[in-house]
């Protein structure tokens, strides 16, 4: 089961990654549009409008079809369902979602994301 798994977040990583590099031909791409804030990653692993454009607007929805298919694909190809998929998904491009590129949180409110650094431990002995 944990190979199964590795192996789904190993597909789902490809997945993302070809549905990046797909679109750098538009007229904007996502990397430009999520550096501008035009866009960004939701929970449910489809890219989000957070400033409406019409070449954002575009990308987003070419982006998403795309992700859909490969989405249902991976569901059926490993019998489980597309909710299981999206939420993977959702996880996989959060976590690989750049500092300072906007992430939707539990509240459905956009944020940057955060770089992850962790405070100093103070020091426990007394002088």
């Amino acid at each position: 089961m944990k190979n199964l798994t590795k192996k789904f977040i190993i597909k789902i990583s490809c997945a993302l990654l070809v549905s990046t590099i797909a679109f750098s031909a538009w007229a904007i791409s996502l990397d430009d549009a999520k550096q501008q804030g035009l866009v960004g990653e939701m929970s449910n692993g489809y890219l989000g409008l957070i400033i409406d454009s019409p070449d954002a607007k575009s990308l987003v929805t070419s982006v998403n079809e795309k992700r859909k298919s490969i989405y249902m694909n991976l569901a059926r190809t490993n019998k489980i369902t597309m909710q299981q998929v999206t939420a993977l998904a959702g996880k996989k491009a959060y976590d690989k979602t750049q500092p300072s590129h906007f992430i939707q949180n539990s509240a459905g409110q956009w944020v940057k994301k955060q770089s992850l650094v962790t405070a100093p431990k103070a020091n426990s002995t007394s002088a």
